[in-house]
């Protein structure tokens, strides 16, 4: 079984990727797979969503196939998920990959803050007929000062959240990730 971990964000020491990193360090080795091509992919044109697609496209493709699950992780701008993002998610509309795939999302913004990314990824994500697991779908809130200098989270109760996302993942495909 094999998780794909997609964060939203560009910036450098973003707490959303450094959540999905935090969960591939508990995961065992080889289970967990970070998308790291946010910022490679073109702008979505409707025109190029066919064979050959571009490079950066076909790569993340085949990640969603390969993965039997996927774990998203988004900032929020202006009251919606960021244009990068947005343009991630355009390009799995035209594919089939995420079509009934699980997947979850974790908001590590503030109480009170996130909610636009989120309802906004519901929503694309009931579009290509994901399988959302709303148990795994989880509120952490994550600052700054949770993340140390090389982007790691050691807080004991960070982890163990992140840990009960994953663990409501397996419960929904009825199997663990595993080596």
């Amino acid at each position: 079984m094999r998780l794909a971990l997609i964060s939203g964000s560009t910036r450098r020491d973003s707490t959303n990727t450094a959540a999905l990193l935090a969960v591939r360090d508990l995961m065992a080795e080889g289970t967990a797979a970070f998308y790291e091509g946010l910022s490679d992919l073109p702008a979505f044109n409707p025109d190029d969503d066919r064979d050959p697609l571009p490079d950066a496209v076909a790569e993340l493709r085949q990640l969603i196939a390969d993965s039997d699950a996927l774990l998203f992780c988004t900032p929020e701008y202006a009251g919606t998920l960021p244009g990068s993002f947005k343009n991630l998610l355009d390009w799995t509309v035209g594919g089939s990959e995420i079509g009934a795939k699980p997947v979850a999302w974790i908001n590590v913004a503030a109480a009170g803050r996130g909610d636009g990314a989120t309802s906004t990824l519901a929503a694309v994500l009931n579009y290509v007929d994901a399988a959302v697991i709303d148990s795994a779908c989880q509120r952490i809130s994550i600052g700054r000062a949770d993340v140390d200098h090389d982007d790691h989270i050691e807080d004991a109760d960070i982890r163990a959240r992140l840990a009960d996302v994953v663990a409501e993942l397996e419960a929904s495909l009825g199997v663990p990730f595993s080596a």
